[in-house]
């Protein structure tokens, strides 16, 4: 008679395993069921099953094995083992075996009610912190991994990605700490690790590797928004790996490769803001711009012209990167003219926020800064077209910083390309922006973590250079400065007028206080000139002639000079209107206040989505003023039908307007129209309550 077929065989075992847990009350009858199951997920030489037997089980039962455990976790037979019976048997067959079969079950016990849920969590746990997450991604790394579909592929993607968020919608206040996102994602990128380190190494060997699942994982993270606790832990590794290791180096390379589209955006957006340096971001993804479209829009345009929010280290490691390969450079001369012009147009001068006109004059200032001498050649006519256009633009704001802005890159453009020898240079007050625009025309070089060897090599020479001087410092006479006095820098005024220019029209602290000083000792010692005190008395008095007539003459003149408020003299409309705010809030509690913000607020109405954002600033101010002049009262009465569409627009600037202090002063004018508005119908109620 010939022996069953080994599915045959497997399947009528399984079943008689189900069978004796579903029906037996014998204790080693429970026992010697759970050791059938475990017979076919040994590998060891003295297993009782075959190979075939074994691939069988894994392919076609080991999944309804586990369903029938948790379905049958409250069963009376299990709570019959021993706690180590039952770690051993129970809980050994869910650490054994396929490991993504296993946490799909897992997973799924744990997603549905259940009176023993602390059993599957613990068991999950201990999961992951037996390295099962690197079997799992290293069962789809070798060659022969695992088939499934692309639904089961997803799903299980699914399940791995969102642990954390998956068990916290089911245990609550009860959640595991390593399944909290600040410790789990970082788990599971030293698995990806382990999963990679594992794939060298094989393909050392010889053997063939998939990276697709991992490279998959690793898009699935960073698309949910956990880029940076998973490449905070993977890029300083890759970065130490591929120094030196070529293998390394192409498994990085097809890792990103594989990355599907969708998700390769938040993959190289983390990995440019985890990098150390355009070095390591290189040896990383290698020439992945040249080979992938999604990836050159995303590098050489996204990052830098549409997206403001990063520090100045990602734009000099992306400008790195297509500097430092000979192959990439062409992209570094495309990238400088698409710079050039965004910087120079004047519509994007108007309309855009000044942190993106900031971030877009850094990128422009590195750009240039890392050309060579050839290529500023071949660009010479258009940064030369750049710098006049984009300066007068940037000159004819009337926002400060974005004209010091335009003198910066307009000096730092002309002094990189040396026209005729000649220089620009402007006055303006130097900060810390202005410092940091002209400290980017000097590259740096290099990795930051190169230099650590060099800053511990200055400090062990200093210590060395103190010990071999320190016994020369008790042969020396401590000098007496027990009577030494702080040398001001300013010193005090010596004749009388001097003291008066001082005290009238000086704002300097120190030079008013030194005046005031010295002011009687002046006086007393020279008499005859002390009478000029008394001349400046009579600025003082209130006895003095009245000019009135005078000042109404001209100012009832024809002008002879017109501004032209809705046209290029934006700047004087904008402080027109900021003064007429300064007014209102000077006449609060006066009588005529309500008539007076009734006024204000049809004048500065049809300015309200002014281009500039000067005007935009002071309307918003004008209207902060006449809230803050005007009390709840008078403001329901006077103004209700202005208010209704007055709070509309606020919202509408709040949410949406390009500049930061509009949206704040927006904001502001909401909070105090909510504080009137609630404080009128607060008191209305009191009253009604009263009567």
């Amino acid at each position: 008679m010939e022996s069953p077929a080994p599915n045959t065989e497997v399947r009528l075992a399984v079943a008689q395993c189900f069978r004796t847990l579903t029906t037996s009350t014998d204790n080693k009858d429970i026992i010697a069921a759970l050791q059938t199951l475990h017979s076919y997920l040994d590998e060891g030489p003295d297993s009782r099953t075959t190979l075939p037997q074994r691939a069988e089980f894994r392919r076609a039962h080991f999944t309804r094995s586990l369903q029938f455990l948790v379905s049958n976790i409250q069963a009376d037979w299990l709570h019959g083992l021993t706690a180590a019976q039952r770690t051993e048997l129970w809980d050994g067959l869910f650490l054994k075996g396929p490991p993504e079969q296993a946490l799909l079950v897992l997973m799924e016990g744990i997603g549905e009610p259940s009176t023993n849920l602390d059993h599957l969590v613990s068991i999950t746990e201990r999961f992951l912190q037996t390295g099962r997450l690197a079997e799992l991604l290293w069962s789809y790394c070798q060659g022969a991994g695992p088939s499934d579909s692309p639904q089961l592929r997803e799903t299980l993607l699914g399940r791995i990605v969102a642990l954390p968020d998956l068990t916290a919608n089911r245990l609550h206040p009860n959640n595991k700490p390593l399944f909290l996102p600040q410790q789990y994602y970082p788990l599971l990128a030293t698995e990806m690790l382990t999963a990679l380190e594992r794939t060298c190494q094989a393909l050392k060997d010889g053997t063939d590797c998939s990276l697709t699942f991992v490279a998959q994982t690793l898009g699935k993270v960073c698309i949910q928004g956990h880029s940076g606790q998973v490449l905070a832990v993977m890029a300083p590794r890759l970065s130490v790996c591929t120094c030196s290791d070529m293998v390394w180096q192409r498994v990085c390379w097809k890792l990103l490769e594989n990355v599907p589209q969708r998700w390769l955006e938040s993959v190289l957006t983390g990995l440019v803001q985890a990098v150390s340096g355009p070095d390591a971001l290189g040896r990383i993804i290698g020439n992945l711009v040249l080979k992938n479209r999604k990836a050159q829009y995303v590098i050489t345009h996204k990052l830098l012209l549409l997206q403001y929010k990063y520090e100045t280290q990602v734009l000099r490691i992306i400008l790195g990167y297509l500097s430092t390969d000979r192959e990439r450079r062409p992209l570094l001369i495309q990238v400088l003219r698409t710079v050039s012009q965004a910087w120079a147009n004047p519509s994007a001068v108007k309309h855009t926020p000044i942190e993106q006109q900031l971030y877009v004059s850094k990128a422009l200032l590195l750009s240039v800064s890392l050309l060579k001498d050839s290529e500023l050649q071949e660009l010479r006519s258009d940064l030369l077209q750049c710098m006049l256009g984009g300066m007068q633009s940037h000159l004819d704001s009337s926002v400060v910083r974005i004209r010091h802005m335009g003198m910066v890159v307009g000096e730092c453009l002309s002094s990189r390309m040396d026209i005729s020898g000649t220089k620009l240079k402007f006055e303006y007050d130097q900060d810390e922006e202005t410092q940091e625009l002209l400290s980017l025309m000097t590259p740096s070089t290099g990795d930051e973590a190169e230099a650590e060897p060099v800053i511990g090599y200055v400090f062990f020479t200093s210590l060395q250079l103190q010990q071999d001087l320190g016994g020369f410092d008790d042969e020396l006479t401590p000098y007496d400065m027990s009577g030494d006095q702080e040398i001001s820098k300013a010193s005090p005024p010596r004749y009388l007028r001097d003291c008066l220019e001082t005290l009238i029209s000086s704002e300097d602290s120190v030079r008013v206080e030194l005046s005031l000083r010295v002011a009687e000792g002046l006086v007393r010692k020279n008499v005859f000139a002390a009478r000029e005190v008394r001349l400046q008395e009579k600025f003082c008095s209130h006895v003095q002639q009245n000019i009135f007539k005078t000042i109404v003459s001209y100012l009832s003149a024809r002008p002879q000079v017109t501004f032209d408020l809705l046209g290029s003299d934006q700047l004087v409309l904008g402080r027109l209107i900021h003064t007429l705010g300064l007014l209102m809030h000077l006449a609060v509690n006066a009588p005529v206040a309500a008539q007076m913000g009734r006024a204000l607020l049809d004048f500065v109405w049809a300015v309200r989505y002014h281009a500039d954002q000067m005007v935009r600033r002071g309307v918003l101010f004008a209207v902060c003023s006449v809230f803050l002049s005007i009390n709840s009262q008078n403001l329901l009465v006077e103004l209700s039908d202005q208010l209704f569409e007055t709070r509309t627009w606020l919202a509408d600037v709040a949410e949406g307007d390009p500049d930061a202090d509009c949206r704040n002063l927006a904001v502001q004018s909401l909070v105090l129209l909510d504080k009137s508005l609630k404080k009128q119908l607060q008191d209305q109620q009191a009253l009604g309550l009263e009567s």
